[in-house]
């Protein structure tokens, strides 16, 4: 939470839940939730599959007693990572458990950066709504007023210049919103364990409503051979937080500056700044 005034953006919310956020016509599923409510994931790690090649997760050698929400020790003998990736991992590990003052890595989204794809699945406690159009879905977080544009049934541009979130399309199946993501740059890991990529990331989501509607559920896929030996699943799910109103939210102003200055030494994630102004 920010230390300056958190401000409802009333007529903000008004206006985007009069227009954008009005429930889609025909057979498309209504993914938003209306009525001022949220999605609202509670798990800083993606769920595993339930057999198959899964996504990096916590050392269970470490001790899970001892974990703390903002530690992440990654697993090593995970099979899906290439050498390269896996001696990356180690260093991560080094900073997370005998880098910082608390003995825990701060995540890049904690140093005021974009959380990527699929890490934006992992913004854990900030609200995410949904605005549906013919043309475009978008993701809003609540956190740093992110925005991620999805482009309805078209395809992938011949050249797509890397960016925080890439280049997602997507198209409706039955009940389920598919999303295909591409060129996300190697800024941003994959998930708060710091697990690297390379530009040949491609994530393909997969957007449904379960339990009448009161969940929603993401499942995943990702491959990578430039840093991945396999493909692999994960999935994150989303429960509906009422009255839930869009806040201001300035990662920049609030614990992510104080946590630099009580700890200098983590500088592996620095909050971008620059020193000289803008005008």
């Amino acid at each position: 939470m920010t230390t300056g005034r958190a401000t409802y953006i009333a007529s903000v919310v008004a206006l985007v839940c009069s227009s954008v956020l009005a429930a889609p016509s025909g057979p498309i599923p209504d993914l938003s939730t209306g009525g001022g409510a949220a999605w609202r994931n509670t798990r800083n790690d993606f769920i595993p599959p339930k057999t198959g090649a899964g996504p990096v997760s916590f050392d269970p050698n470490f001790g899970a007693a001892r974990r703390t929400p903002e530690m992440f020790v990654a697993d090593l003998s995970n099979p899906i990572l290439q050498p390269w990736a896996k001696e990356a991992l180690r260093k991560a590990n080094l900073e997370a458990l005998y880098g910082g003052a608390d003995r825990s890595q701060p995540t890049s989204v904690s140093r005021c950066r974009p959380a990527g794809v699929p890490g934006t699945l992992l913004l854990r406690l900030q609200p995410m709504y949904i605005a549906q159009t013919p043309k475009e879905v978008l993701f809003m977080y609540q956190s740093d007023h992110q925005v991620r544009h999805v482009y309805l049934d078209m395809p992938h541009s011949q050249t797509v210049t890397p960016s925080w979130y890439g280049e997602s399309v997507g198209h409706y199946e039955g009940d389920t919103l598919i999303v295909d993501t591409v060129g996300i740059t190697t800024k941003v890991p994959v998930d708060f364990y710091f697990t690297p990529h390379t530009d040949q990331l491609h994530v393909v989501e997969r957007y449904h409503l379960i339990d009448n509607g009161r969940t929603l559920e993401v499942n995943f896929t990702v491959d990578d051979p430039g840093a991945f030996t396999m493909p692999w699943s994960a999935s994150q799910r989303y429960q509906k937080a009422a009255d839930s109103p869009l806040l201001e939210y300035a990662c920049a102003e609030g614990l992510a500056n104080a946590s630099i200055a009580e700890d200098p030494g983590q500088v592996l994630y620095p909050i971008p700044h620059t020193d000289v102004p803008d005008f």
